[in-house]
Parts: structure tokens; C-alpha cells; sequence
């Protein structure tokens, strides 16, 4: 009986794909997700590699469905449903791709496949272990993806720091990994912190110099070593961590605070990160000119023509990052614009009446209302909502903002006086959202939501098909509750209109709702400047170089422009 295990895939082909792995030290949160993206971005636009991305969270969670957006941020949701960490948005916004469940490891989820391969007989006996079948299973799965993707380089965020026990057993899968594929194959990155105390005015890197040491004492020496910063830090600083890390002083790389986005790609160019590691694995360019178009943009978010301000309700708004796509998708629209813009968190919990509302959204140019869950601070939601329905503020809802906007326009238009939600209101005379029925006897909280990427009908001479220009689109889907059927004819007699909605078999040979229902994904106000919310997240698919449409013509409705049309080229090719 063999004392190893490895789960190598068939067809596997050690030295086809090379692998950066990055790791984290001193603190998290510093950000390894954005320099991995942004190196993914350099990699694939500049040199035309064929980049697949993987993150790893150390946490017993199957996925990050369940996590409190206090504790972790954002949740971001994949086109296949699966519900991640907030740096894939990062990987999938940069990379301008799709990813999946592939993508995407935690501890949770390599644990239950030990487990249910144990439960199966699949280890032959064997007394399961962390070593080998725990990092043989985590290097399978890194295979796997770049089998599954064909691809030139894997990037593998580690999630965490060196030193905590949960991810321990997933560094030391990256050790051997090195040790299987050869020191040619695999490049380590340390993301590390350089502390700048207030109270003493130099940098220390103390810290940084500890943190690598613990790197080291698990068997990993790092090809190079990002040091992050608020300012510039000294000579001296580069120096002492490449003597304390074994580490070229010329691979040892200060990413200090730098504009925005778009300059971070550049900014690792002029530092030369690509080409040194691109060295280090023994890689020859691919030469693409696709980064000419990353520069465009750059070039015109280094001035701008103006400010827009814009109002976010939410419940988790002392925690930006659980709004991050929200962030990322209004600085896509407004860069295509030459223009910057500004947040003004909005707590609603206060806000009790019509006059507190206007007091708050006073000087705004549009304000959002995002997804979430609860009751907390929702009738001050309804009432921001009622106050940009009447005095023509632009609008976008998305998710629980556009049940919420339903909810507003049933009470105060149609006179269904406490019209509400029953996942507020459980007994509501006028329940005009409820939840799905599919959703109705599900007990357990995890992967159970209407999850992932589905189609979307629009409707034609309707702001949803002048902004997409199709009558087919696919967007993200993250919620239980939708509007109630009943209260369908009854709204839109009062001129909400629905401008989207879930497939029918008619409709679409993609329908992916079976058997079909009447579930509304977009409602609008005709006459309204801008008014209309989505029951889907779309902001989990803007992109930089391809803002997602209904941001960028809420942007334009900020901005007071008109809103141009985008022309339906699905249409045109079948009239054609």
C-alpha cells in the first residue's frame, strides 16, 4: 500500500500550465485579491496568456453564502450560482470573464470532498490524513482547473496570512506542488504590509521581516515580495526584507496607494513585475495589443470633468466592502464619462417621515437602493424611494430595492394602504411581494436562494430594451422573494411597467424556469427622469471596459444627459 496519494487528473501534462501562487503576511485585507487580479489583467492583455484565477478561504464554510457581509464583505454570486468571496468580482471584473465553482475553494468544500470520497471507499483503507490526502486533494483541484480551462497560468490566492492554522494545510499543498511541478512552474509571491505608525514617522518592517520568517519556516521561499503601503516607502525598507527573505532587492516591490483601478495594471508594468516573473517560470510573451485598450481608459481617469454624488441606503454601510461591486460599477460608468463620483452613506433606521427623507437626499444626483435582507431601516428605504419617485431623482433598485420600489408604488399610488413584503410582514393585507414558490418549504439557509445567471426577456420601446438594445439579456440572480402574481395587472394599470421578465417557452429555446411563472425582473416609470429597479444584481457583471447597461444610463440620468439607445444587433441580424 503507497503511503502517497496525489489526485492528478487524466491528461494532465506537468510544465503545461505554470502557476503564481500569492500569499499573504503581517495582516489581511491589504490587498492580495487586487494585485492578483491586476497582474491577471497584465498577463492576459499585454503578453495574451490564458489566465484562470482560483482563491482559497481558509474557513469551514462550503462557500460564503452564509457569511454576514460585517464579517466578510460582499457576497459575490457566479453565473453558475455559486456563492463566493468578494475577490472573484475582483478576478471576473478584471479578467472580463466568467468564471465558476472551479474557480473557488474553501476549506468547507475540500474537507466534504475528503469526506465523501472517504465515505465512498475511495482511499482504499487507508486512515485519512492531512498529509497526503487533504494537500492531494487540493493540488487535484488546482489541476483539474487548469485541465478544465487549458490554461497558461493558474493565479492562486491564498486567503489569509503565514501563520493562521487554517490555512496551513493549504500552503503546504502549494509547497509540494512546487516540489512536483518544478521551480520553473511555480512562482511565489508574498503580499506583505510595512507598517508607518503615526506616532513615529518612519516605516518599520519588523513585522513584515516576522511574517516572512513564518513563510519560511513552512517550507516556502518566496520568488518575490510585494510590499504594500500607503506612501512610498525608502531604499532601506526594500533592502533590509531582501536580505531578511532571501529575495533580490530587484524583485522586492513596493505597491504603494495609487490612483484608482485602471493605473494598478500600469503601475506593476513600469515596477516590471510582469517580466520578472514572467522570468522566473521561464515564459516567453505571447505579445497581444489588447492592453492598448486598458491604457485608453487609464489615460482619461487621470483628470476628470466633474463629480457626481450619489446616495447608497443600506444596512451594512459602515462596512464598504460589502457594497464593493456597487463601488466598482459606478466607477465604470462614470470613467466611460470622464467623470469621478462621490457616496453619501445613507442610514435609513432614522429616517421616519417624507420630510427627513428630503433633508438626507438633498444636493444628491441619484441615489440606490441595494439587495439585503430583514426589516431593519426598510421603511426609511420606502420613503427615500418615495421621494425620488415624486421629485424626479434618478433611481436604480436593485434586488430588495426593487421589491421595495414595488412596495412603495402599491401604497402610494394604488392605495393599498400597508402594502409590504411578507418577508417584513408576514401578514400584510396586501402582500405584494412574497416569496417564490419553489422557495416555500425550504428549511436550511445555504445555496438555497434563486442563485446564478438566467435569462431575462425585455420589453421592447421600454428604458430596460433602450439601454440593453435586446430582447434577451442574462444577468445574476441573488433572492427569495419576487412580486406577487396577483398584484401584477393592478400595478402596471397604474403605469408600473415591467419591462422584464423571466422566460416563457415562446420566448426563448434558452428557458431556463420550468414549469413557467410570471416572476418580474425589471420594473420602470416611463415618465420618470430615471426610475427602475432589477430584481437581479447588475452589478455583478460590469465590467471596466463594458459598464453594465443599466449603471451606465443611470450614471448618464445623474449626469443629465440623454440616454443614447444601444441598437439590438440580435435583432438586426435576424431581420436581416
Amino acid at each position: 500500500m503507497q503511503e502517497s496519494y496525489n489526485a492528478i487528473p487524466d491528461g494532465y501534462k506537468k510544465g503545461k500550465t505554470k502557476y503564481i501562487i500569492i500569499t499573504g503576511s503581517v495582516i489581511s485585507g491589504v490587498g492580495k485579491g487586487t494585485f492578483s487580479a491586476c497582474l491577471g489583467t497584465l498577463l492576459k492583455l499585454k503578453h495574451g496568456f490564458n489566465i484562470a484565477p482560483l482563491k482559497f478561504d481558509g474557513y469551514l464554510n462550503v462557500d460564503a453564502g452564509t457569511l454576514n457581509p460585517y464579517r466578510h464583505g460582499e457576497v459575490f454570486v457566479l453565473d453558475d450560482g455559486t456563492e463566493t468571496d468578494l475577490d472573484l468580482g475582483s478576478y471576473e471584473r478584471l479578467l472580463s470573464e466568467n468564471l465558476d465553482k472551479d474557480n473557488y475553494l474553501t476549506g468547507g468544500k475540500i474537507f466534504k470532498i475528503v469526506i465523501d470520497k472517504e465515505r465512498k471507499g475511495d482511499y482504499l483503507g487507508r486512515d485519512v490524513q492531512i498529509i497526503p490526502h487533504v494537500t492531494g486533494e487540493i493540488k487535484g483541484f488546482i489541476r483539474n482547473l487548469a485541465l478544465k480551462r487549458k490554461a497558461d497560468v493558474i493565479l492562486v490566492e491564498v486567503g489569509g496570512t503565514a501563520g493562521d492554522m487554517e490555512n496551513e494545510y493549504f500552503l503546504e499543498a502549494m509547497r509540494e506542488l512546487k516540489y512536483e511541478e518544478g521551480a520553473e512552474n511555480v512562482c511565489f509571491v508574498n503580499v506583505t504590509y510595512i507598517l508607518e505608525p503615526v506616532s513615529l514617522g518612519e516605516f518599520k518592517s519588523k513585522a513584515a521581516q516576522l511574517g516572512l520568517r513564518k513563510l519560511m519556516e513552512l517550507g516556502i521561499q518566496p520568488d518575490m515580495v510585494v510590499c504594500r503601503s500607503r506612501n512610498p516607502v525608502p531604499e532601506s525598507v526594500r533592502e533590509k526584507i531582501s536580505m531578511f527573505s532571501n529575495v533580490p532587492v530587484n524583485k522586492v516591490i513596493n505597491m504603494y496607494n495609487v490612483g484608482n483601478l485602471y493605473h494598478i495594471p500600469l503601475f506593476l508594468e513600469d515596477l516590471n513585475v510582469d517580466t520578472s516573473i514572467l522570468e522566473t517560470l521561464e515564459l516567453e510573451s505571447k505579445h497581444s495589443k489588447d492592453f492598448d485598450k486598458w491604457k485608453a481608459v487609464a489615460e482619461k481617469t487621470k483628470s476628470f470633468k466633474g463629480k457626481i454624488i450619489i446616495g447608497i441606503t443600506g444596512k451594512y454601510t459602515n462596512v464598504h466592502d460589502s457594497y464593493i461591486s456597487i463601488l466598482k460599477s459606478l466607477e465604470h460608468s462614470t470613467a466611460n464619462f470622464g467623470y469621478t463620483f462621490e457616496v453619501k452613506w445613507i442610514e435609513t433606521t432614522d429616517i421616519s417621515s417624507l420630510e427627513d427623507a428630503s433633508k438626507v437626499l438633498e444636493g444628491l444626483d441619484g441615489i440606490i437602493v441595494p439587495g439585503g435582507f430583514g426589516e431593519r431601516g426598510v421603511e426609511g428605504k420606502i420613503l427615500c424611494i418615495q421621494y425620488a419617485r415624486e421629485n424626479n431623482l434618478p433611481f436604480l433598485g436593485l434586488c430588495y430595492g426593487m421589491q421595495l420600489a414595488t412596495v412603495e408604488f402599491a401604497r402610494n399610488v394604488c392605495g393599498l394602504e400597508k402594502a409590504n413584503t411578507t418577508e417584513v410582514d408576514p401578514k400584510t393585507n396586501h402582500p405584494v411581494i412574497c416569496i417564490l414558490p419553489e422557495q416555500e418549504e425550504i428549511k436550511e439557509l445555504g445555496g438555497t436562494m434563486r442563485l446564478g445567471g438566467h435569462d431575462v426577456v425585455v420589453k421592447e420601446h421600454t428604458l430596460a430594451y433602450k439601454l440593453y438594445g435586446s430582447a434577451l439579456i442574462r444577468e445574476r440572480f441573488r433572492h427569495r422573494y419576487n412580486v406577487n402574481t396577483k398584484y401584477i395587472d393592478q400595478l402596471e394599470e397604474k403605469g408600473l411597467v415591467f419591462s422584464g421578465k423571466a422566460p416563457q417557452p415562446l420566448d426563448t429555446d434558452r428557458v431556463s424556469v420550468n414549469p413557467p411563472k410570471r416572476i418580474m425582473q425589471i420594473a420602470e416609470l416611463p415618465e420618470h427622469k430615471f426610475f427602475l429597479g432589477a430584481q437581479f444584481h447588475p452589478e455583478f457583471t460590469s465590467r471596466p471596459l463594458s459598464p453594465n447597461p443599466l449603471f451606465r444610463g443611470f450614471v448618464e440620468a445623474c449626469l443629465g444627459k440623454p440616454i443614447k439607445e444601444k441598437a439590438d444587433t440580435k435583432k438586426k441580424i435576424l431581420t436581416s
